[in-house]
């Protein structure tokens, strides 16, 4: 696989991880690396470790495809050290813009991973409907936390790292529902040493971890384990609709409103309810050019047929 294009796909995996309701996972799997990435992941075991020790490390970049995961997780690296203000200035300034881009995307990835779960039956729906359940009702199950601790923004990482190799569950909106996702985005754009750290340590341990049980279940369950995707996707639409009426916020140390509790409305009656405009032609658009965007990744991703 070109290095560019892995680049760039880290680039749009780290955008998304910035964004709450958006999952860098589903991106993954949109542009087609996900079970790569999994894989790669997956080597990265102590046997593989000991093997590298007598055969020369060499035999461990092979074995990782080392290439493949260094420019990847450089392109999510650079896309959140530089994005971090833009994506948090456009949650801010144009969040129904922002949100109605990922709404289609999200939707196109609904129909990508709906025509790879083969042969629907009573199984695969069944893992679908807990799918959603599971990725509704995820954040209510999670503590709030008002004073992190390097301990904390520890597990806050191997929480969010977890979520984000789920497609459809958010690893930021997690954080946000958890009161950390300020203090990680503060923590990025100051250059906190200290809480970078322990956030990225707990970002390796779970990404270490979970990796396998996805490739297990991969393995063996790859049906069940698709619809049960398809499920968590679907189950994230209504985090990232555009048009949402403010119920329940948290204000940050210097004053920035951080909402908690939101409700779902209808374009038509965002305007009555909010007293702001609904920009339904400019939020369609977008819904149109993320949905459109993820058919024609689909199809360039396809090998060709010789």
């Amino acid at each position: 696989m070109n290095p560019l294009g892995i680049y760039a796909r880290g680039l749009a995996m780290g955008a998304a991880d910035a964004v709450p309701g958006v999952s860098g996972g589903t991106i993954a799997f949109i542009t087609g690396i996900y079970e790569l990435l999994l894989a790669s992941l997956r080597a990265l075991r102590p046997a593989t470790f000991r093997q590298a020790y007598h055969q020369g490390w060499s035999y461990l970049w092979a074995a990782v495809n080392g290439r493949f995961l260094v420019t990847l997780f450089a392109g999510i690296l650079t896309s959140l050290l530089a994005l971090a203000h833009l994506v948090t200035w456009l949650l801010e300034a144009h969040p129904l813009l922002l949100n109605g881009f990922f709404f289609g995307l999200i939707l196109g990835s609904i129909l990508l991973v709906s025509r790879r779960v083969q042969g629907w039956n009573f199984r695969a729906l069944l893992f679908a409907v807990l799918g959603i359940v599971f990725a509704s009702s995820l954040a209510e199950l999670l503590p709030h936390i008002s004073e992190p601790s390097p301990l904390i923004f520890l597990i806050a990482g191997s929480v969010a790292i977890c979520a984000m190799l789920l497609p459809g569950v958010s690893g930021s909106f997690l954080l946000l529902m958890m009161g950390m996702y300020a203090h990680v985005m503060q923590a990025v754009k100051t250059f906190d040493v200290l809480a970078v750290a322990s956030f990225v340590s707990g970002c390796v341990l779970g990404m270490l971890s979970f990796s396998h049980l996805l490739g297990w279940l991969f393995q063996h369950h790859r049906q069940a384990t698709l619809a049960l995707m398809l499920g968590f996707i679907i189950g994230s639409l209504p985090q990232i609709w555009p048009w949402k009426h403010l119920l329940q916020y948290q204000l940050t140390a210097s004053g920035k409103v951080v909402p908690l509790i939101q409700s779902n409305i209808l374009p038509w009656d965002y305007a009555q309810i909010t007293g702001e405009a609904s920009a339904l032609v400019a939020v369609s658009l977008l819904m149109g050019t993320g949905l459109l965007m993820v058919l024609i990744l689909e199809q360039v991703s396809q090998p060709k047929k010789r």
